[in-house]
């Protein structure tokens, strides 16, 4: 018996941790188990000719937000094609289906939770030519997810590494990892709330993983882990294992910054720069909306650990706020984010709370009057507090910060806005109102395209001159500034004297050139850059070189 299992990223670059995991536990008593993984952006014909080229007798998907309505079309387009072959699916968006689930989609069974238990349960029963018992975690055609219940390992160590398996595709630079399941917040609308008991792998294991990866420099390694610092001293002594062996691999971590004590403190501020981002999520500074959603945390301390955090200055920050939670009005979700932005974080992460099949907010929804997209990703669409209009322009002001905050391309024109609004939200909310009316969130947009749009709103301003210098000195570092091609936000009339002075530095530049070294230049007029003269000329340097990546270098004249 020959299994294909597989699923389909968003992208490429995503590899699954999910399918090697239950690869490396199935073993050989299940037949032959073969992984293969897609993207939705390929074109479904193309996706069953590849997965029928398999030749499978199985083929297990593992099933997410982002790939569900795309599975389940492949999964009725594989049965017509091959009836014989029998499907399973398994993930966390179709472990809370009912009967009638089965009567919508030609599957053969259906894996609820986690899945190394039951899906080696089902493969190993028809590998053996028979019909699988009952075995919490499978679900079959005839039961409800309810009655087909979960399965947890009771022991991670029980599933055999699947990197030193050889079974992880390490190729693309970036890896999933797990060192712990569970997380001991029950925050309602995450699913974590469903296994409050966190099990840890032993730290041999830890250790033996990390080692492999470390060994073969992957580039990035993201921590799965809902709290990786749940407990203070294993946490620890994750961290000390990696900068005693890490070679050039960063890492990503999610953290409960409140749980952060001062001897992880210290250490972490040993860390160098660039090696580890953490993510927070804050979700919320209401402490009424907290208590609803069940998240116990004290604010005072995660703002005090994020103060120390960023003051260290080694450790990137990404922090994350969700909108629409329960009884949260329109001004309440401004005031958190007003409050997260005074911390300053490298990046702000801003979404509308999706009420996921299974998690407790969705059993809630009704008393709590939230009404969501039925299908995924399940966005909220209405609250009693907020209305639709007011949920879509706290999306537009989050893909806003998307763009401006967390790209780092426009610090000197944020920094302008900083003393031309009374806060960073009233600009963001102006800019959103100014965005959606222009019809700017209706197509992607390049990045030339965002600095002239944010020039057109700069215009209205008292300040704009300010503005624009400023969106003209983050355009020059962003990227070659090409001659004919120049911003209209852009002074390029030199004086005689400063064209000279230009060509002075240029060939000053050139003459220090390293061999296959190439220099282009562009230079520009400003005139509220500095307070003691009225005008100030840059010269900005663009280096290339083969083997290298191209820098960019601002010289004042």
């Amino acid at each position: 018996m020959r299994t294909l299992l597989t699923t389909l990223h968003s992208k490429y670059i995503h590899p699954s941790l999910a399918l090697p995991c239950l690869a490396a536990y199935s073993g050989h008593d299940c037949g032959e188990l073969l992984i293969d993984e897609y993207t939705i952006h390929q074109p479904k014909e193309n996706l069953l000719a590849r997965i029928l080229a398999c030749d499978p007798d199985v083929i297990c998907f593992s099933v997410y937000i982002w790939n569900r309505q795309l599975s389940l079309e492949l999964a009725v387009a594989l049965k017509r094609a091959v009836p014989h072959v029998r499907i399973v699916m398994g993930g966390p968006e179709v472990s809370f289906e009912e009967v009638s689930f089965f009567e919508g989609c030609p599957l053969d069974a259906l894996i609820c939770g986690e899945g190394e238990i039951p899906l080696r349960h089902l493969l190993k029963a028809w590998q053996e030519e028979r019909e699988p018992s009952s075995c919490l975690g499978l679900q079959l055609p005839g039961m409800t997810s309810v009655e087909a219940g979960q399965s947890l390992l009771d022991s991670l160590d029980d599933l055999p590494s699947p990197f030193a398996a050889g079974l992880v595709a390490l190729c693309r630079g970036y890896v999933y990892y797990e060192s712990s399941r569970g997380c001991p917040y029950s925050c309602s609308f995450c699913m974590s709330a469903l296994d409050e008991r966190v099990r840890s792998f032993s730290m041999g294991r830890i250790h033996q993983d990390l080692g492999l990866l470390m060994q073969e420099e992957v580039a990035q390694i993201k921590f799965v882990d809902r709290t990786f610092n749940y407990h203070a001293e294993r946490s620890r002594e994750i961290i000390k294992y990696i900068l005693k062996n890490n070679r050039c691999s960063r890492f990503h971590f999610e953290v409960g910054a409140d749980l952060l004590d001062e001897t992880t403190l210290q250490l972490l501020e040993s860390v160098p720069a660039g090696m580890f981002q953490f993510e927070i999520g804050v979700q919320t500074t209401s402490l009424e909306t907290l208590g609803r959603i069940g998240r116990k945390t004290s604010l005072e301390k995660l703002e005090e650990n994020v103060r120390r955090l960023l003051r260290a200055g080694n450790i990137d920050l990404h922090l994350d706020l969700i909108a629409g939670l329960p009884g949260e009005s329109n001004e309440d979700f401004f005031d958190s984010l007003r409050r997260v932005f005074k911390l300053e974080p490298q990046q702000l992460q801003v979404e509308l709370v999706k009420l996921l099949p299974g998690a407790p907010l969705r059993q809630q929804a009704e008393s709590h009057g939230l009404h969501f997209d039925p299908s995924p990703p399940y966005t909220v669409l209405r609250t009693p507090q907020l209305a639709f209009r007011e949920l879509e322009q706290i999306r537009g002001v989050g893909r806003l910060i998307d763009l401006l905050n967390n790209s780092g391309r426009f610090r000197h024109f944020l920094k302008v806005v900083d003393s031309v609004f009374s806060d960073r939200v009233e600009f963001y909310r102006q800019l959103q109102d100014w965005w959606q009316l222009s019809g700017l969130f209706d197509e992607p947009s390049s990045l030339r395209q965002q600095f002239d749009s944010l020039n057109s709103f700069a215009e209205s301003s008292t300040e704009c001159l300010r503005l624009r210098e400023a969106l003209a000195r983050d355009f020059a570092l962003a990227g070659r500034v090409v001659p004919g091609k120049v911003p209209v936000f852009f002074n390029c009339e030199l004086t005689s004297d400063e064209q000279q002075q230009v060509k002075l530095k240029v060939k000053q530049e050139l003459d220090r050139l390293e061999t296959g070294e190439k220099l282009q230049h562009f230079a520009a007029v400003f005139e509220t850059l500095s307070r003691t003269a009225s005008r100030s000329l840059i010269l900005f340097l663009y280096r290339s070189c083969s083997g290298r990546s191209p820098t960019v270098e601002e010289k004042f004249l």
